[in-house]
């Protein structure tokens, strides 16, 4: 996990502002140019069938996790397994963190 840029990248983890999913996060597992990412979570949202979300409506955070990342990049999906421990992963530091 490391810092990026405010551009999402696949294996990101984002938060969402608007919509039915407010307030939840998810995982970039695919970017549609110029404006949209393909969003999952691994529960509600598969990988089968992720959700096309606009990038404004989205919170991008610092956090990519290498993983899910490097799974995207070589076989161009991730299973729902561990899309779920990521972002488990990732609530639990931020909350043993204060944040």
């Amino acid at each position: 996990m490391t810092d990026v840029d405010s551009r999402p990248r696949p294996g990101q983890i984002v938060r969402i502002l608007r919509g039915r999913d407010a307030g939840n996060f998810a995982i970039v597992v695919g970017l549609k140019p110029p404006h949209f990412v393909l969003l999952a979570d691994g529960d509600c949202r598969k990988m089968d069938c992720p959700k096309k979300k606009n990038i404004r409506h989205i919170q991008v955070t610092n956090t990519i996790n290498h993983e899910v990342a490097d799974l995207l990049e070589k076989d161009g999906r991730v299973n729902n397994a561990k899309l779920r421990y990521a972002l488990n992963q990732y609530l639990l530091n931020m909350e043993h963190k204060g944040e």
